[in-house]
């Protein structure tokens, strides 16, 4: 898989017993952000000054969200990317909390919360996705994609250049 291949994935949430397994996993904080909608504080993310090639993958569940490649530096304190991995592996949701208009994203496989995406950001797409390191993973080309679901290929599979 390059950084331009989309494969396919298998967008059928997890059970009520896989997301039991899943949420058990998490710490505090993933729970937080994942589960309850929350943020991570800026500029405090793992992911944050990530520059390696490889793919973003939802933290839950393990699908692929974001390319590296589709990464930038938005000055926001957290990553931004300009385009999803998949348009249907994320969810949008209208959220008007803190007296705002935003529009939420999450994991279509599993409803765990990402962040935010924001109509400022850079060509080609104008658009800025705002995510919480802690609702990603991430694998370096070279390594296996996760497979948290037990799933097979392509998830499992190695992550090619």
């Amino acid at each position: 898989m390059t950084e331009t291949t989309t494969m396919q994935f298998d967008l059928t949430p997890p059970t009520d017993e896989e997301r039991r397994q899943l949420e058990a996993d998490l710490s505090q904080e993933e729970r937080h952000v994942l589960l309850e909608h929350g943020t991570e504080a800026p500029f405090c993310g793992v992911f944050l000054d990530e520059k390696r090639a490889g793919v973003y993958t939802c933290r839950l569940c393990g699908l692929p969200l974001f390319k590296a490649g589709n990464k930038f530096e938005s000055g926001t304190g957290w990553p931004s990317f300009t385009t999803p991995y998949s348009t249907d592996h994320l969810e949008y949701i209208r959220d008007t909390s803190y007296g705002m208009v935003r529009t939420e994203i999450v994991c279509a496989r599993c409803g765990a919360h990402q962040g935010h995406v924001f109509p400022d950001g850079p060509p080609p797409t104008g658009e800025r996705y705002c995510i919480n390191s802690v609702s990603l993973d991430f694998t370096p080309v070279g390594e296996d994609l996760p497979d948290r679901l037990g799933r097979g290929a392509p998830e499992g599979e190695p992550l090619a250049a």
